[in-house]
């Protein structure tokens, strides 16, 4: 589970790291959003393999590989994922589609480009 707030902070956390709750419970806190972290951003599964984009509200996008992100407990405080500017806030995380780093890993095994296809063009390409 990645966890990432406002100013920039987040963490990966096993998932087992959050006890199942019964109904009516109070629940897990993921991350603490105090005003060092800021509020919550994102919260999503993630894998080690994975890619993701950081987004800013300043329009800057970082990609990062899940890996280079230290996992740490449910209690930890978390790391710092990006510098921002002043003003700026982390507003948006979000994994990498696996069909680019498929295509990529393609690109660098034959050295080909291969045209994206749009969802129509496969729609017609399997009624024919």
């Amino acid at each position: 589970m990645l966890t990432a707030t406002a100013n920039g902070y987040g963490k990966r956390t096993p998932i087992a790291g959050y006890p199942r709750k019964n109904k009516g419970g109070q629940g897990n806190i993921a991350i603490n959003t105090g005003e060092r972290n800021g509020d919550l951003v994102a919260a999503t599964l993630v894998r080690d393999s994975d890619d993701l984009m950081l987004i800013t509200s300043g329009g800057v996008l970082i990609r990062t590989k899940v890996e280079q992100i230290r996992e740490t407990s449910r209690t930890a405080a978390g790391v710092k994922l990006i510098n921002l500017d002043d003003g700026e806030q982390l507003v948006s995380l979000e994994p990498v589609a696996e069909e680019e780093k498929r295509r990529r890993r393609c690109h660098r095994n034959c050295g080909r480009k291969h045209r994206r296809r749009s969802p129509a063009a496969a729609d017609d390409t399997a009624a024919e």
